[in-house]
This record gives C-alpha cells, sequence and structure tokens, in this order.
C-alpha cells in the first residue's frame, strides 16, 4: 500500500474512533500539519471525513454512504434474484436489474432470453446504461431528489442516439414526469432503435427508489406495445422484491 493511501486509511479509521484534531493527526501520520490539513482536506472534499464546528474532524456521510451502497447491492441482488428469474419465464423475455451505484446507474443482474441466442444485447452484469436513454437509467431518475437528478444530469451530455431519444433536458423533464404520475418507464428504442424496454421502480424500506427492474426484447421479437403486455407482471415483481427489501408495499407512492 502506498504511503499516501495508508496515511488516508489511517486518519479514516481515528476519526470513526473520535474526534480528530488537527494536531493529533499529523502526531498520528507522523508529518507536518500542514501535511495532515492537505490529506484531511482531501478526504473532506470525498466526504470521507467531516470538520466539526470546534475545528475537529468525525466520519463523514461518504464512508456510510458507501457502506450502505455496498450492503444494499448484495441484499438487493440477493432477494430479487428469484423474483426475476420467475419473471423471465413467465414472459421469455430478458429481464435487468438496475442500480445508481455513484454517479452510474448499473446493471447488477441479468436473466437472458433464449429468444436473443442469435442477435445479443449488448447489456451486461457491471455495466453502466444511459442515464437519460434507457428504461432504468429514467425510471431511477424520476424518483431522485431533485437536488440530487439534478447534479447527476449536470455532467451529461446530451446525445441523440437516435430519433427517439430525450436528447435535452426539456423533453426528458417532461417524461420522467410522465413516469412518476404512471409508475413505470419504457425505451423506445431510444439508445439502440431495435431494443424495447420496460422498467419498474424498486424501493428499500424506507421507500427510496434505489433501483430498477426491466423487461427487454427485441423488435422483431416483441414490439413495445407487445411488451407492455406483461407490464402487470413486471410491477407485481418490483413491488415483490421492495417488499423483501423491507418496504411497507401498502403505502404505494
Amino acid at each position: 500500500m502506498s504511503q499516501s493511501v495508508r496515511r488516508a486509511v489511517d486518519l479514516i479509521r481515528r476519526a470513526a474512533e473520535h474526534p480528530l484534531s488537527l494536531t493529533e493527526a499529523a502526531e498520528v501520520l507522523g508529518v507536518h500539519k500542514s501535511t495532515a490539513l492537505r490529506i484531511l482536506q482531501t478526504l473532506e472534499s470525498a466526504r470521507f471525513v467531516r470538520r466539526t464546528g470546534a475545528g475537529t474532524y468525525v466520519l463523514g456521510s461518504g464512508i456510510i454512504e458507501l457502506s450502505e451502497l455496498a450492503l444494499g447491492s448484495m441484499d438487493l441482488r440477493q432477494f430479487a434474484a428469484a423474483p426475476l428469474r420467475t419473471l423471465q419465464r413467465k414472459t421469455g423475455h430478458t429481464v435487468h436489474l438496475a442500480q445508481l451505484t455513484g454517479d452510474e446507474i448499473i446493471y447488477i443482474d441479468k436473466v437472458d432470453s433464449p429468444a436473443f441466442d442469435a442477435v445479443k444485447l449488448p447489456s451486461r452484469i457491471g455495466r453502466a446504461v444511459s442515464i437519460y436513454a434507457s428504461a432504468v437509467g429514467k425510471t431511477i431518475l424520476a424518483y431522485l431528489p431533485t437536488a440530487e437528478r439534478d447534479r447527476l444530469l449536470s455532467h451529461v451530455v446530451f446525445e441523440r442516439f437516435t430519433p427517439t431519444t430525450c436528447a435535452d433536458r426539456e423533453s426528458l423533464d417532461a417524461e420522467l414526469v410522465r413516469i412518476r404520475e404512471q409508475g413505470w418507464a419504457v425505451d423506445n428504442g431510444e439508445h439502440d432503435t431495435y431494443v424495447m424496454c420496460v422498467a419498474a421502480p424498486i424501493r428499500d424500506s424506507r421507500g427510496r427508489v434505489i433501483a430498477a427492474a426491466s423487461m427487454t426484447a427485441i423488435e422483431v421479437i416483441a414490439s413495445l406495445d407487445q411488451l407492455k403486455e406483461s407490464l402487470p407482471l413486471l410491477l407485481d415483481t418490483a413491488i415483490q422484491i421492495s417488499g423483501e427489501l423491507g418496504y411497507d408495499t401498502s403505502e404505494g407512492d
């Protein structure tokens, strides 16, 4: 482990134990206060530590969020595995599970359809999906707090992949309003013209939308309207997974 990384780890651990003063940080690291301050400021910018009003440093929300995200990803995939595979058997469509991870929406599970043996979908577990030109991306975006959604989209360079892409913020915002109103999203060939998709939100125990489940078909196999015929099954699956995560499914939106 490099010296700088080891120093950062040591400071994070000590800040988790008790409020850490600049003097103590310098002593722990065996460096001058100015060096310790630079390391602390770097950790603070990443929200791994937080400076208190008293001038000491404590564990920041960034570490807690990473821990919750890691645990949530493991639990989510575990709880969603059986319902997703049941959905795939009932519908015959490829099924995806995607989750917001950092600033990206990542596929964390996929159940392939045998109908796609000849034509492989570009999606794969661990791969990021377009945040604005996919059903799962738009579903998660639609339910994020406004400030978080704005932060994520501030980094996006909109591109028109196909004629149906929401290629600007105004059209995307209008689409996100529709998604919240109806409770599900579609991808009508918005990134790849031949790929159709519908997605539904998955909530955690606090009611936050943390992921999305989707069904995907190639247009020559199923049109978007045909795919939407299985929407009730998808919505039921998303509700079932949310219930497994501790969400009170009687609450609704």
